[in-house]
């Protein structure tokens, strides 16, 4: 079995040429941030998922988590981890200093929140829910919640949950039958909900619910929802805790992976309501989640990096010992000399690469969208996370599928046992491209609320950026940049083709833009992904041009975006034609012939 190291030296390569790390660090609320700084945080978190996360990843899939009569109790291990992952401030690093956070900018922080991914991704879920919760309560509750609940969620006293499916409705939002009951300076809520992910467990004193539900004067549909804060135990002025609330788990569920991470049914109300707390304006709690569904979305896409990023380092490590056949290329007496296998370990780590950049770059248009000193440019970097967050959290699920699978393929058939433990992070990302709104889903808001109420203007100025990068490295003397760059340009050319058709069409054919949703998701990532990847290739061979950074890494760094415009920018073209010329097939057979 493999030990996860974190790729401290590519992360901070992609933060500072793709995440613009140099230029936040400058920006008026994070001066003390420096990049010497942030580059101790790094190892410091390298150190600590390495030494205490990983170890407990392959345990706590075999062991997973387990109910008796409500009560959850977490795989062996997990709530020490979980008291020293506290202990050590990691907890609630991302979150604002005010409520105890370390207040870093994101793009720091979502570094770090990659390797905790990689490590234990099932740990990890358990702060990401709870982040989440913090961000929708700092942004939308009152004074008094945020004084109560929100320095023992930032410290990792209590943790958060998101409680948004019901039996009846999965990803329909507007048939949500969840109760809530005004009873003076709260209210009664009551009703069932499913796949609650750390909904119980024993790694904290508290959990912290927000729960959607409807109000008895709510109108129907989506506009009659309502966010309220349900506490597992109720909390004292002093921040005590009370008695028990009317809530419990009623079991979990037996999943195909994430074995260790608890995933709830709960119920609300079963003697008389569980006492909640309104969050934000009365039928606005769709409103509120969106807070912390939107900071669900992009850090699921996180795990789909990390996860690639576990897998591949897997793959590689078995390749580099496994002794099989006669390799065809030299210098290597392992199965790493076999051509197809050199095949699969180049693609896995060029799109994880890729997708690493786009993830940091998201990243760091956050930090600009919250502190650049002009005020244009900070609507300009909001609109481009808008944009990007279905991407970010569609693109790099779906590809961490296929890298994860491809992971299993390097190890044959041993890959499919488990003792060789590849399997796992396959079981493990399959959930990824599902929860917080399937890739459907993702991809329907990004030619709905993305592209076509603005007509593509945030997309068609991104391709611009795109489109001219492109033609600067085809001038390049050197054939590698040039050769990526014409990639790109044709890559980009089909992004547009396809932007247009959608636009053109999205009026009068809307099924058949709906048909073609996945695939244009799929393009927008594999080119943005490829211009990205693209960036990093020209500033490594500026680096190399010049003589300063590591040789080797650099080379490496041109090879993998050389394999990544060869091997994947290429698929740019068939996905445009899938987009503007395959709904017909799609929607060709009537619902008895399916």
């Amino acid at each position: 079995m493999s030990t996860y190291a974190a790729p401290v030296r590519d992360m901070l390569f992609t933060m500072k040429e793709i995440g613009g790390l140099d230029a936040i660090c400058t920006q008026p609320s994070h001066e003390e941030t420096t990049p010497d700084l942030v580059e101790a945080i790094l190892h410091e978190a390298a150190s600590y998922a390495a030494g205490v996360l990983d170890p407990l990843n392959r345990s706590g899939d075999q062991q997973g988590a387990r109910w008796h009569d409500g009560a959850v109790s977490s795989a062996d291990g997990f709530g020490d981890a979980w008291k020293s992952f506290c202990d050590n401030g990691w907890a609630g690093m991302p979150a604002a200093a005010e409520w105890g956070g370390q207040g870093l900018p994101v793009l720091v922080s979502t570094a770090v929140l990659e390797m905790w991914k990689s490590s234990n991704l099932a740990f990890s879920l358990c702060q990401m829910l709870t982040l989440g919760a913090v961000e929708a309560i700092a942004h939308h509750g009152s004074d008094a919640l945020k004084r109560r609940f929100l320095e023992p969620m930032v410290a990792g006293r209590w943790t958060g949950t998101m409680n948004l499916t019901e039996p009846q409705a999965g990803s329909d939002l507007a048939a949500l039958r969840s109760r809530a009951m005004p009873e003076g300076d709260h209210y009664r809520v009551s009703g069932n909900k499913i796949f609650i992910t750390w909904g119980e467990h024993d790694m904290a004193e508290n959990i912290v619910h927000l729960v959607l539900a409807r109000l008895p004067d709510a109108p129907a549909g989506v506009k009659g929802i309502s966010l309220f804060l349900c506490p597992k135990f109720l909390a004292n002025d002093d921040g005590t805790l009370g008695e028990r609330n009317d809530l419990a788990c009623t079991s979990i569920e037996h999943k195909l992976g994430i074995h260790a991470s608890p995933t709830a049914s709960m119920c609300f109300g079963e003697r008389g309501g569980a006492i909640g707390y309104l969050i934000g304006e009365p039928h606005q709690g769709l409103a509120c989640m969106f807070t912390m569904m939107n900071h669900a979305r992009l850090n699921v896409g996180l795990e789909g990096v990390g996860v690639s990023e576990r897998a591949y380092q897997h793959a590689r490590a078995y390749a580099l010992e496994r002794v099989q056949g006669r390799p065809a290329l030299a210098g290597s007496g392992t199965i790493a000399g076999h051509p197809d296998v050199r095949r699969m370990l180049m693609d896995m780590k060029a799109r994880t690469e890729a997708m690493r950049a786009l993830a940091y770059f998201c990243a760091g248009q956050m930090d600009r969208a919250a502190g650049h000193p002009d005020a244009q440019e900070r609507t300009r970097a909001q609109a481009l996370v808008g944009l990007l967050t279905p991407v970010v959290k569609g693109w790099c699920t779906d590809n961490a599928l296929g890298i994860a699978s491809d992971g299993m393929q390097v190890h044959g058939g041993m890959g499919y046992v488990e003792e060789t433990g590849a399997a796992q992070y396959l079981r493990d990302a399959r959930i990824t491209t599902i929860y917080e709104g399937t890739t459907g889903i993702q991809a329907n808001d990004l030619i709905g609320r993305k592209l076509a109420r603005e007509g593509g203007a945030t997309l068609k100025a991104l391709l611009r950026r795109i489109d001219a990068d492109a033609h600067r490295l085809i001038e390049s003397p050197g054939p590698a940049l040039a050769q990526i760059g014409g990639a790109l340009a044709a890559a980009a050319h089909a992004l547009e083709q396809a932007t247009d058709w959608l636009l053109a069409h999205s009026d009068a054919q809307p099924q058949h833009c709906a048909a073609g949703a996945v695939p244009f998701l799929r393009l927008a990532g594999t080119v943005i992904g490829g211009w990205l990847s693209a960036r990093m290739a020209e500033a490594a061979a500026a680096q190399l041009a010049a003589g300063t950074g590591d040789a080797g890494f650099l080379a490496a760094k041109l090879a993998t975006g050389s394999h990544y415009a060869a091997h994947v920018l290429v698929q740019a073209l068939m996905l445009r034609d899938i987009v503007t010329g395959g709904a017909g097939s799609t929607l060709a057979l009537a619902v008895d012939q399916l």
